[in-house]
């Protein structure tokens, strides 16, 4: 077997060919090891036969070569390859009708989604069409079976608890779900059935990629059939676990509650960054318990500090932990997703688990713990009195002192790396002074596009205003003080900085 060594050499290297699964004896895989990580990155000569010979060997050509994402032939400009840090034009010449037709002759039609694949292998074909419906653009989009990928959520996935990732496109949703799948029923033993809409997790054709190992594949004819397949697949074909990607209609929304609700681990990639996006998404929001109005009685409402007409998680949720993938090698987890969401839907934003993977070595670092149980203990415990109400005796309640800003940047801020705040209905003279005084790591911005958290008040949190909705929809923490005064800032520096005094830092 051929090896191509990408990056640091393993002493182990040798050792890992039992990974690669099952070969395909007419195009022989290649194992690469990439940044830590061991890649089958079979059948990209292939891929490139499909377009006209002057483009792969341009691709062939492009420093980084192992890196390139995609190959996109569009109409009129000048063929590019893209990689993870940008793109590069492969030719001094443009696209033409011809080189289209080309690619077109050699994989034969598309689908109704306007996808095409190429059988025994992973990669995908989309087509970008005019309105007369003729094709005018294609994108040639590399897929790649990566072994290890899930080594920085595997106690996670193999805890038997239903898992939902969220994340952009192109940062390994769906590779990940497939060593996910494979990890499971090879080396789990567990009877996983992928719902492959668009044969991205287990490559064109009828013969599944290797990839997946012992788990078996169900393929949707239609975009639109996704939500019956996936119910079908529970009720033929006896899986202990499912695994599905993109889930994004209220339909397949319901498909996905009903097999959780049977006792099938259930795991799956959806549209959205951060919690707080499924959340406001009326759509989806049921994957996460959904959402309703409520209106409280007058002493609840006293109780709680809050308006009579407040939001409430509707039912459990359907996935019982979810990861957010910030990066290839950056994770945020949020254990309990119930809880989470309880606690946003008051205003308050509990730090998830950060964790980090070393790209050289593969070691999986924690680099945030999450203070989620002590946050939801103290809010049940004192219900509201800690945070929404004053102390009976004058003392900081367990939410003020322990909740902290929510997610932090990746690292601690320290003076090369500070942590810039975007006070909203928060006194910035008065902070600046403050920060000044402490000589805290933290900046004032004026600019919420380059901060990394939002600072406001429980007042303007209530009637989010056009910049807080403006942070959640950028993902942005939101860290709620109590009110506008001298204390409640110091103790957000005393949670960002970890320290008790001001002279200590």
């Amino acid at each position: 077997m051929e090896r191509a060594v990408v990056g640091p050499v393993h002493d182990d290297v040798g050792t890992r060919d039992d990974l690669a699964v099952a070969r395909n004896e007419e195009e022989p895989q290649r194992i690469r090891w990439v940044e830590g990580r061991h890649e089958v990155a079979e059948g990209r000569e292939r891929r490139l036969e499909i377009v006209a010979d002057d483009v792969p060997r341009a691709v062939h050509g492009v420093p980084g070569f192992a890196s390139v994402v995609e190959v996109v032939l569009d109409l009129g400009r000048r063929p590019e390859a893209r990689t993870e840090d940008g793109f590069t034009d492969l030719l001094d010449r443009v696209v033409t009708a011809d080189d289209l037709a080309y690619v077109i002759a050699r994989i034969g039609s598309f689908g109704p989604d306007n996808r095409a694949g190429i059988p025994k292998t992973l990669h995908r074909i989309s087509a970008i069409r005019n309105r007369q419906g003729n094709v005018v653009g294609v994108t040639c989009r590399v897929g790649r079976a990566v072994f290890g990928t899930i080594d920085i959520i595997r106690d996670v996935v193999e805890s038997g608890r239903s898992l939902l990732l969220l994340g952009r496109p192109g940062v390994g949703k769906t590779t990940m779900l497939r060593e996910i799948a494979r990890v499971l029923a090879d080396e789990a033993g567990r009877r996983v059935v992928i719902v492959d809409t668009s044969n991205e997790i287990a490559g064109d054709g009828d013969v599944p990629h290797p990839a997946i190992g012992r788990a078996r594949r169900m393929q949707v004819p239609l975009g639109r059939t996704q939500a019956q397949v996936m119910i079908e697949a529970v009720e033929n074909h006896m899986p202990e676990v499912v695994v599905i990607d993109e889930i994004g209609t209220e339909e397949e929304a319901r498909a996905a509650r009903t097999i959780a609700e049977r006792g099938v681990q259930l795991i799956a990639t959806a549209h959205g960054n951060t919690l707080a996006n499924l959340i406001a998404n009326p759509t989806l929001s049921d994957l996460v318990g959904g959402i309703q109005a409520v209106t409280l009685g007058d002493e609840e409402a006293r109780k709680r500090g809050t308006q009579k007409t407040v939001l409430e998680r509707k039912a459990s949720p359907t996935f019982d932990i979810l990861v957010e993938l910030h990066g290839r090698d950056e994770i945020a987890i949020h254990h309990d997703v119930a809880k989470t969401v309880d606690l946003m839907l008051r205003g308050i934003s509990p730090r998830p688990e950060i964790r980090v993977r070393d790209r050289e070595s593969g070691t999986v670092t924690v680099v945030q713990r999450s203070n989620l149980d002590a946050v939801y203990d103290g809010s049940m415990a004192a219900e509201g009195a800690a945070y929404y109400g004053e102390p009976a005796n004058g003392e900081p309640g367990p939410l003020e002192a322990d909740a902290g800003p929510g997610p932090l940047p990746w690292r601690t801020p320290t003076k090369d790396k500070p942590l810039r705040v975007y006070p909203h209905g928060i006194s910035r003279n008065r902070l600046q002074r403050l920060i000044d005084a402490w000589n805290a790591p933290v900046e004032v911005t004026e600019n919420l596009k380059e901060a990394h958290l939002v600072l406001t008040n429980k007042g303007q949190y209530r009637k989010m205003p056009k910049r807080l909705k403006e942070a959640e929809r950028r993902g942005l923490p939101v860290h709620i003080l109590r009110s506008n005064t001298i204390g409640q800032m110091e103790r957000f520096l005393m949670s960002v900085t970890g320290e008790d005094d001001p002279d200590a830092l």
